[in-house]
């Protein structure tokens, strides 16, 4: 099964959901930077959940997540659209701890509770819409619930897994997003927070092969779910050799000349997705000319 997303109504329009699979999308994650255990739980929940916050959005809308908790795997920053695309990588993707109390990958520990969740939207306007949380948990579901709920006043329920094979690959990962619509009726709240309190972890039920439509029924129940779309997930980087050009033409002439005269050649490197990009010395001289015009 490929990763993909859905989109949903239930209760009769009164709730919002979102149901998604990401297995692959933070394997692949996983693969271009190396992270060890405790680090891709903690990116690929944040991935997850930032490209179901992503797919709420509309044509070239895109976001960031910037996740600051203080804690030893650093900074974790993840950007997704309205296309269901999504990178992400973490400070220090060779961060590993043992199983919690609860017997999970300890991503509170790693990622740390003194710090920020913020989230910042390109909605095609001059200004940017930016929003900012503090950490509740650190272990990210209730962290991303918490901003939905206090940043965008929606009352919301995240919940987001990561399993890991023994051998570092991701075995399982997808989420949930929840979302009262104005109007719910108590009686629905009461059904859905006995469900999700009461349901086996998310990464389970992937593991288990549900789809995102199953996941969602086995929180809002059989025949209360809508589907009104689906969208396919992947890991999509938008850097490429072209961009870092028009980056080192922008340091102008003199700096170009240096790194000329000091390397002979430029290596650049991308954070999101670990692409590395050579530029030779004749490269460098053509783009030293340009600037030059």
């Amino acid at each position: 099964m490929s990763d993909y997303l859905v989109k949903a109504l239930a209760f009769d329009g009164q709730v919002r959901a979102y149901g998604i699979r990401t297995t692959e999308t933070v394997g692949e994650a996983q693969q271009r930077h190396q992270t060890w255990p405790t680090a891709s739980a903690a990116l690929g929940r944040a991935m997850t959940a930032s490209v179901m916050m992503g797919a709420m959005l509309k044509g070239e809308n895109k976001l960031t997540v910037k996740i600051d908790g203080g804690g030893p795997i650093g900074v974790i920053l993840v950007d997704s659209n309205a296309k269901g695309q999504v990178r992400g990588y973490v400070t220090n993707p060779q961060t590993h701890f043992d199983l919690n109390q609860h017997g999970k990958l300890d991503v509170a520990r790693a990622v740390g509770t003194n710090g920020t969740l913020s989230v910042v939207k390109d909605l095609g306007l001059r200004e940017h819409f930016s929003g900012q949380t503090e950490l509740i948990s650190g272990e990210l579901g209730e962290d991303f619930t918490y901003y939905l709920v206090s940043s965008e006043q929606v009352p919301s329920a995240v919940g987001v897994g990561v399993l890991v094979n023994p051998d570092n690959t991701i075995l399982a990962a997808g989420g949930f997003i929840i979302q009262l619509l104005p109007g719910t009726s108590e009686e629905t709240i009461t059904v859905i927070e006995e469900k999700i309190n009461n349901m086996t972890p998310v990464s389970k039920l992937i593991e288990r092969g549900l789809t995102p439509e199953e996941l969602l029924t086995e929180i809002l129940g059989e025949g209360n779910v809508k589907v009104l779309e689906t969208m396919p997930i992947e890991f999509k980087c938008t850097c490429s050799k072209e961009r870092f050009e028009q980056a080192i033409i922008s340091l102008g002439e003199k700096d170009i000349t240096e790194i000329i005269e000091e390397d002979g050649q430029a290596e650049t490197h991308c954070h999101f997705c670990n692409a590395k990009y050579l530029f030779s010395k004749e490269e460098l001289e053509a783009m030293r000319e340009q600037v030059k015009g």
